[in-house]
């Protein structure tokens, strides 16, 4: 199927998912398979290296976050793809440098990039993954931005030498946008050079290259006929609920799925991996490590925007917390590392059924505790970024965010709270948000953040003296 046959797009309903495997291998008539070993732990973060040639017919997979992310949204994937044969050494996920898209692409922006600029460096990264594995080809698997790279390379870029797969999971193949007076040189305005150039001819296929886009039913904010999410409410945005399809590719669609959730959730780990390894995941599960090497890097801001380069001088501390207070087991950290140029802040032992805080300590940012739940597998991508007070934060004595970077909190969809609450700001209908905090006063308390049955225990930290708090979850 060279290029994508051109197939009805599939659907998978939310209810396969929550009712676990044995309700998802029948809507994807896959076929079980043995659990295989779990691989050996991680080494530390850095360029691809010069690995043996491995004897198997599976392409390295080269992961693409989208605009804003980092490398670390692609945890889950990663390990889910180690549990089901693939070897850490055949997993790479890229950091673009300034990861914000321009508001006008043709536009030079201060700690933004083009999309041509996102192109040059997946190719550079591609060919470094190409000469480190000693593979012809890999298999690239993208989040809504990342699909634009992806989709720039294989086109423009002499990607399709290098990629037997591409997987584009939320990608706003359309646009988010057909218009001359919204988002006007926008990357994604389908109205706009970049995607017309994309988008010219009869389909989206790439000769040579197996295509496939994951996308939700009508649950995606970027794939919407009104403009609420773009800051246009009432308007119409030109594109429908099918704007991330591929013309002519295999179109995945995943019932009340969010945006983000359409890379980062297992239901789309399970399409993605049966698309490029040809056969079913053995299981959707992560296969423990009792003893996980985490490590990764910190990396700093710029004028209100994530860079992902890394920052040298800053300090990092992991304390192992109760998991039902929060509170810290002792004074003394189990971590303790300032970081070199490379921004590197291990690596660090931990074990797969311990709740730990990160603090982050850098010049000219807020002192950022971030409370995680356990780490199941080892990995070199827990990347840090200090944390941003919002405006009027300051008159509050503490304040407490949870956070779900790999998906929105869904009204109805999802059952989550902070402090036995629901934090004003998450909207209703449609997901939209991954972020909620509540404040709180000076006396140091637990509090908890839930969502669905993944559970983090916080502490608050005094506003007054720098300190900020965020829950982040993994799911």
């Amino acid at each position: 199927m060279s290029g994508g046959d051109k197939v009805k797009g599939r659907r998978l309903g939310r209810r396969a998912l929550l009712g676990g495997a044995a309700a998802l291998w029948p809507a994807l008539a896959f076929a079980q398979q043995p659990p295989r070993p779990a691989p050996p732990p991680a080494p530390p973060p850095g360029p691809p290296r010069r690995q043996p040639v491995v004897e198997s017919t599976l392409p390295p997979v080269v992961f693409v976050h989208g605009n804003g992310d980092s490398s670390a949204l692609w945890i889950n994937n990663i390990w889910r793809f180690e549990a089901n044969g693939y070897k850490r050494n055949q997993l790479f996920a890229i950091d673009f440098t300034y990861p914000n898209a321009r508001r006008d692409d043709s536009k030079p922006e201060p700690f933004r990039s083009s999309a041509e600029e996102q192109m040059k460096e997946l190719a550079a990264f591609v060919a470094q993954v190409v000469k480190a594995t000693r593979r012809r080809k890999v298999a690239l698997v993208g989040s809504s931005r990342g699909g634009n790279a992806i989709r720039c390379y294989l086109k423009n870029g002499g990607g399709a030498e290098y990629v037997s797969h591409a997987v584009l999971c939320g990608t706003p193949n359309k646009g988010i946008v057909i218009s001359d007076t919204l988002l006007v040189g926008s990357e994604f305005n389908g109205a706009f050079p970049f995607l017309k150039d994309l988008n010219a001819g009869p389909d989206d296929l790439i000769p040579g290259v197996e295509m496939m886009a994951i996308r939700s039913d009508k649950n995606d904010k970027y794939s919407q006929p009104d403009g609420r999410f773009i800051g246009a409410p009432g308007k119409p945005t030109g594109v429908g609920y099918d704007a991330s399809e591929l013309r002519g590719a295999r179109n995945i669609i995943l019932d009340g799925l969010d945006h983000r959730e359409t890379a980062f959730n297992k239901l789309a780990f399970a399409a993605m991996y049966d698309f490029i390894a040809g056969k079913a995941p053995a299981s959707m599960f992560i296969a423990q490590e009792p003893l996980p090497v985490l490590n990764g890097k910190v990396t700093g801001i710029a004028e209100g925007s994530y860079t992902n380069l890394p920052v040298a001088g800053a300090e990092v501390d992991i304390f192992e917390v109760d998991a039902k207070t929060g509170e810290r087991k002792s004074a003394v950290a189990m971590h303790r590392k300032t970081t070199g140029e490379d921004g590197v802040w291990g690596p660090f032992v931990g074990r797969s059924d311990s709740y730990y805080e990160f603090v982050l300590t850098m010049a000219a940012q807020p002192i950022t505790h971030t409370y995680r739940s356990p780490f199941l597998r080892s990995s070199d991508v827990v990347h840090l970024r200090p944390g941003i007070f919002a405006k009027g934060d300051e008159s509050a004595a503490a304040i407490v965010t949870m956070s779900r970077p790999r998906g929105y909190f869904g009204v109805g969809r999802d059952k989550f709270s902070l402090d036995g609450k629901v934090p004003p700001g998450i909207n209703d209908g449609v997901p939209g948000v991954s972020t909620g905090k509540l404040p709180f006063d000076a006396q140091p308390r637990t509090v908890m953040a839930v969502f669905n049955n993944e559970t983090i225990p916080t502490r608050t930290w005094p506003v007054k003296d720098n300190h900020l708090v965020i829950a982040e979850f993994l799911n």
